[in-house]
């Protein structure tokens, strides 16, 4: 077995480090919008954007008039996107269905698939308008049937994104609001004097906005831990170095610490794309960042097979997995540990990030071990439900019920079953004794 690093990343210690900053200034913001409310919302926004209007929550008008500044092509292409994902994720509603079975004569359970109540969709905007992200909150929120969706984006160059406003308007939003980084997170999950609490929260961000998610789960839910975006390219000789080079930095421009990895069973294409990524980040437009995680975040794997391929990409759990081999559907099979899976070179994870139907929203920092990304379930709580209809069924269920409880030690919980026993079963059981 033979795993080579031709290039490796930042050691855990020092991503450690930066986490831990992000942790003290989040904790601090979220304190203070619980104790001063909007005014430390205000002043954060203030702080951070520079931006402080009458309201931050945007009016009918408003939204109409930002959404006027959005070109006829823009608008197209936008609601082009935002069908694809409706379609998607109608399509995975469908295959959520309520159930009710009599497992017993007499004995029914089921169980109801309920909406969440009021959800918050965070969409970045602070240095790329992520218009895509309204997409996969708003709209796919608004296909679950959750009844009160409130959408909050940072203003960028300041104001409002237009096709943004635009977005989340289309997808079905019932509050837009102009607010960005900690102080959207906390004033929707822990409410102001403005601004109802939700029950959940949703949408990618930077590390402030994940940290904050991260610091206000069980006070709330939230879709997922989500940091920094992640690409990993699984090629083999059947593609050249130009087309992994371009996946790989294609999502390094995300931001300075955009973890991107190929992994292959070829040195020669390995050593042919780190040459490829240096000649086009001399010609990038968005270098200045990719070049950043590129160098601090960037990997490189050699492995002898496709099986330690394999082991390698499942290990590392990464958000988006571009799989480019003789046997791409082997790796669908056997992947069982990442965020969305992107097959063969006709695919690419901006498509998936932007418009093909699926949800951008994934699971990071190995979290694709324990959960899938944002999707019209997640927005679907699954409520059980029971009833009994008979009085054998009772008295019968009763019995076991009684016997069991008193195993753990439990005499309220068999009384709780002795009482049906006595009037259902016509069986005289002493309190606190087993039903026989």
């Amino acid at each position: 077995m033979s795993i080579v690093h031709l290039k490796q990343s930042k050691p855990e210690a020092e991503r450690a480090e930066d986490d831990a900053k992000v942790r003290r200034i989040v904790e601090d913001g979220l304190k203070d919008i619980e104790i001063r409310g909007d005014r430390a919302v205000r002043d954060m926004s203030e702080k951070f954007d520079n931006y402080s209007p009458e309201s931050f929550r945007l009016t009918t008008g408003q939204i109409e008039g930002l959404m006027s500044k959005v070109s006829t092509r823009d608008m197209e292409d936008i609601k082009f996107a935002q069908t694809q994902v409706r379609n998607f994720a109608q399509a995975q509603r469908d295959s959520m269905l309520d159930l009710e079975v009599e497992t017993m004569p007499g004995v029914i359970l089921g169980h109801n698939n309920i909406p969440v109540q009021s959800v918050g969709c965070y969409v970045p905007a602070g240095k790329f308008p992520m218009v895509a992200s309204a997409h996969m909150s708003v709209a796919t929120a608004t296909v679950a049937g959750v009844p009160r969706i409130v959408a909050a984006t940072a203003p960028f160059q300041g104001e409002p994104n237009p096709a943004v406003i635009a977005a989340m308007h289309l997808g079905g939003a019932h509050e837009i609001y102009a607010l960005g980084g900690i102080q959207a997170i906390g004033a929707m999950a822990i409410g102001t004097e403005t601004i109802d609490p939700v029950h959940m929260l949703v949408g990618p961000g930077n590390a402030f906005v994940a940290e904050a998610k991260r610091q206000l789960y069980g006070r709330v839910g939230i879709d997922l831990f989500a940091g920094p975006t992640e690409t990993m390219v699984i090629a083999d000789e059947t593609v050249d170095a130009e087309l992994c080079a371009t996946d790989l930095l294609g999502q390094a421009e995300h931001g300075y610490n955009s973890p991107a990895c190929l992994i292959t069973n070829s040195r020669k294409l390995a050593e042919d794309t780190l040459s490829e990524c240096e000649r086009i980040l001399e010609i990038l437009p968005t270098a200045e960042t990719a070049r950043v995680s590129w160098a601090e975040y960037g990997d490189v794997i050699v492995c002898d097979t496709y099986e330690e391929m394999l082991q390698a990409a499942n290990d590392m759990a990464y958000e988006h997995v571009q799989v480019m081999t003789d046997r791409d559907d082997w790796f669908l099979e056997n992947m069982h540990s990442y965020g969305a899976l992107f097959l063969g070179p006709r695919t690419n994870v901006a498509n998936g990030d932007k418009v093909i139907g699926t949800n951008h929203t994934l699971p990071t920092k190995k979290a694709g071990r324990y959960t899938g990304g944002l999707w019209v379930g997640k927005f679907l709580k699954t409520h059980s439900y029971q009833k009994i209809l008979t009085d054998e069924a009772a008295a019968m269920v009763g019995e076991y019920g009684s016997r069991l409880c008193m195993l753990e030690g439990f005499v309220g919980h068999a009384e709780q079953c002795n009482i049906r026993v006595r009037r259902y079963g016509g069986k005289n059981v002493p309190y606190g004794a087993a039903a026989e």
